[in-house]
């Protein structure tokens, strides 16, 4: 397979190709209120009525045609990786996205380098020997349990970065450290009953009472739960009777080489459990603060960081590793480095989207496919119908990854768009839902899974080897889940 970076700047070569065939277009926008937890709620989103093909003082059509390159902030093809590494805010993608992986990433590298980690991992082999496999159902669990309740994803960043090397040590792979994090939080975001980020706004555009349906959600989310774990299980259970049959054997030895060779185990120290307990005590911080007061990425970074500065005078008082402030300050910036790449890709994938108009209210390519794909459904077969609304939020995802992003755009279109085709706006939800969440576990747009590769060190073409038939199964059993629902009149 190709290196990442090629395979997105290929695909930055075909998105620019589109704007040459594929004219402008753009809606208006609205204002909609909803009621979540009795709180109302007001979201802008697009008028699905009003959209019209950009023209031109001639009446002509307008093609929004990329060129080689844009001078005065203009997105070119040579310049579109730039442009996607400085959009966006501290909010979002991309700079926040890479401000935040840069952040923890050195803020981990204290806490890897004052040696705590490495202790804790030995000594929990020692004390769990028979019983390891017990942590695959377990982390998976907790991690989907976290990303239905309050859409945990760009967190499972900073937990691969302690999991990966315990995973190894277990005679596990990298790849089984992406599944248990952030595979775990998508499978858990897209069958979720009560995700602020995705259901409940999806259902409140749709004007579908917010959180209604949700025993059937739960059941759907325990269902897939299990699916994973045991295709998680089963995979795991292979790579530890033959580790060589892993494909990221050769990069996992990375974290091979951290294995005490020593033969002997080092003697756990109070400050080891200091550290052990900041790391403790900022996790259960951060869930918190994101439960109760809707934290995001500038809150969570500062708060991976100030465990980083404790971590580093903790280290320093109790000589951890021979540690110092000089040795701290290293740690952060090697693992900031570590973070480089990953934090590339995450800046040209966005920039590919940009290229397509898709972070932009005016005339765009995107806005065309969006009401193309809308009017294409609308006039078939209501099962059709449904099951292509699945099919059209999986391959929208690409564009959108945010979650409430993509419901600002899609459902005010789709919502409609199933009252003409016989579909329950209940259905139309529960299809963009498994369709933006499912799709995150490949899509190389995704800021989230591209930085949890990027720590676990597996290349894109890699992983897209390794979950293809774990993606192919999921797409089959959710268009199962879509039609079913539907048939059932699911509202």
């Amino acid at each position: 397979m190709p290196d990442t970076l090629i395979i997105i700047f290929v695909i930055g070569i075909l998105a620019a190709a589109l704007t040459y065939f594929i004219p402008a277009g753009s809606f208006e926008s609205q204002d909609v209120t909803y009621l979540v937890d009795g709180a109302e709620k007001t979201r802008s989103v697009i008028d699905p009525s009003s959209f019209a093909y950009a023209t031109d003082e001639a009446g002509e059509l307008v093609y929004n045609k990329v060129s080689f390159f844009a001078s005065g902030g203009g997105i070119g093809l040579m310049n579109f990786p730039f442009e996607g590494l400085v959009s966006g805010s501290k909010w979002g993608s991309a700079i926040g996205v890479i401000m935040f992986m840069l952040l923890i990433g050195g803020s981990f590298g204290v806490v890897i380098r004052t040696g705590s980690i490495d202790t804790g991992i030995l000594h929990l082999i020692n004390k769990t020997k028979g019983s390891e496999a017990l942590f695959v159902p377990v982390l998976f669990a907790l991690f989907a349990l976290g990303g239905a309740v309050f859409g945990m994803g760009e967190e499972a960043v900073a937990f691969a970065i302690i999991i990966a090397p315990l995973m190894v040590r277990l005679g596990y792979d990298s790849i089984t450290t992406v599944m248990v994090t952030y595979v775990a939080t998508q499978i858990g975001f897209a069958s979720s009953w009560m995700n602020p980020f995705s259901v409940a706004i999806a259902q409140g555009i749709a004007g579908v009472p917010v959180l209604s349906g949700m025993t059937f959600r739960m059941a759907l989310w325990a269902g897939f739960t299990l699916i994973g774990i045991a295709f998680t299980m089963m995979y795991a259970a292979r790579i530890k009777r033959n580790p060589t049959s892993s494909l990221t054997y050769e990069s996992d030895a990375h974290f091979r080489a951290q294995e005490d060779t020593s033969g002997k185990v080092k003697e756990w120290t109070l400050g080891d459990t200091l550290v052990m307990l900041t790391v403790l005590a900022t996790t259960i911080w951060v869930v918190y603060g994101v439960v109760a007061h809707a934290w995001y990425i500038p809150e969570i970074a500062s708060q991976f960081f100030t465990m980083g500065f404790i971590v580093a005078i903790i280290g320093t008082i109790f000589r951890l590793n021979g540690m110092t402030l000089n040795d701290a300050a290293a740690a952060f910036k090697e693992g900031a480095e570590l973070m480089l790449a990953p934090a590339l890709l995450v800046g040209c994938a966005k920039g590919v989207l940009l290229i397509l108009g898709g972070d932009s209210s005016d005339a765009s390519v995107l806005n065309t496919i969006l009401n193309s794909a809308g009017g294409f459904i609308s006039g078939l077969p209501d099962v059709v119908a449904a099951w292509l609304m699945y099919v059209f939020q999986s391959v929208f995802n690409f564009f959108v990854t945010s979650g409430s992003g993509q419901a600002a755009l899609t459902m005010p279109l789709l919502a409609p768009l199933a009252d003409i085709a016989g579909v329950t706006r209940q259905v139309a939800v529960l299809a963009f839902q498994l369709g933006d969440g499912f799709t995150n576990i490949i899509v190389p747009t995704s800021a989230s899974l591209m930085a949890t590769l990027g720590v676990c060190r597996i290349d894109w073409g890699v992983w897209i080897k390794f979950c293809g038939r774990f993606i192919a199964l999921l797409f089959v059993l959710s268009s199962v889940v879509v039609v079913g629902a539907h048939l059932a009149g699911f509202a």
